[in-house]
């Protein structure tokens, strides 16, 4: 038995390019079906496969059959963006988002048309960027919060003039005000990035940060968070980025940008 996979909904113009991508299953090709003035992005798919109850199964079995399909997903969502040289708004949808029938999908569409025109109107000329920080240097990162605490500072003159004994009771003292003053020093370099980017984009939010697992990195990811960047701000936004980069390689953390990404942290349906 098949449904319908819902990638994302998008405006209908008459320029609006043609999807050429197969959908998350790697078979079926995805299509369009129109209603008014707005155009959902789907493909067929066994909903013996891609049921509910199957990808929630998945979701605790098989964790790289997920990934895989999430990936899929996303890169139509992205195909579904392409238009020439400019990048089309598209609401985007959860992985996942299944209709068992055309009537189904139609009746959602037309419960949620006005709320899905307000939101394309929302990101219309607008992108959205991501930007992490990660943790490179945890040693250049202590070295900056220890030339700017005078509390360490005297605290390590002390400990130099204590016998041994005493001076390993304040070294564990010592190191736990070091870990709480870098904890600090991270939220600030973070809060740093957040406002300096802010003032360059129409909004921001901030984002869960990640583990190793899921951004194949070695160093730890210390701050995420998107932005919604109108088309004409887009060069000095990362003129921006690269400013901010200049200065953290001394801090010991450095940045890291992607996009232009579906709106997911803008606009829902």
């Amino acid at each position: 038995m098949q449904g319908l996979y819902l990638y994302c909904l998008r405006e209908k113009t008459e320029n609006s390019p043609g999807i050429s991508i197969k959908g998350i299953d790697g078979e079926e090709e995805v299509f369009t079906i129109p209603y008014k003035e707005l155009e959902a992005v789907v493909s067929n798919v066994s909903l013996e496969e891609f049921g509910s109850e199957e990808i929630q199964k998945k979701s605790q079995e098989d964790l790289k059959w997920i990934k895989e399909k999430a990936l899929a997903h996303e890169r139509v969502i992205e195909e579904a963006m392409k238009n020439k040289d400019k990048v089309s708004s598209v609401i985007p949808m959860r992985f996942g988002t299944i209709f068992k029938e055309k009537t189904s999908l139609e009746e959602t569409l037309y419960k949620g048309y006005a709320k899905a025109k307000e939101n394309l109107d929302k990101i219309r000329g607008k992108q959205e960027w991501s930007v992490k920080i990660y943790l490179k240097d945890m040693w250049k990162l202590e070295q900056t919060v220890k030339e700017k605490n005078e509390t360490i500072k005297e605290k390590e003159k002390e400990m130099a003039s204590l016998p041994e004994g005493m001076a390993f009771f304040m070294e564990e003292e010592l190191r736990k005000l070091i870990g709480e003053e870098t904890d600090k020093e991270v939220n600030n370099i973070a809060d740093e990035v957040f406002k300096a980017l802010g003032k360059q984009s129409g909004a921001c939010v901030k984002s869960k940060i990640l583990g190793k697992e899921l951004t194949g990195k070695s160093e730890p990811m210390v701050s995420n968070a998107a932005y919604l960047v109108s088309e004409e701000k887009i060069g000095g936004f990362k003129k921006e980025i690269e400013n901010l980069n200049q200065k953290m390689p001394a801090k010991g953390v450095y940045l890291e940008c992607g996009g232009p990404w579906p709106a997911y942290n803008f606009v829902s349906f």
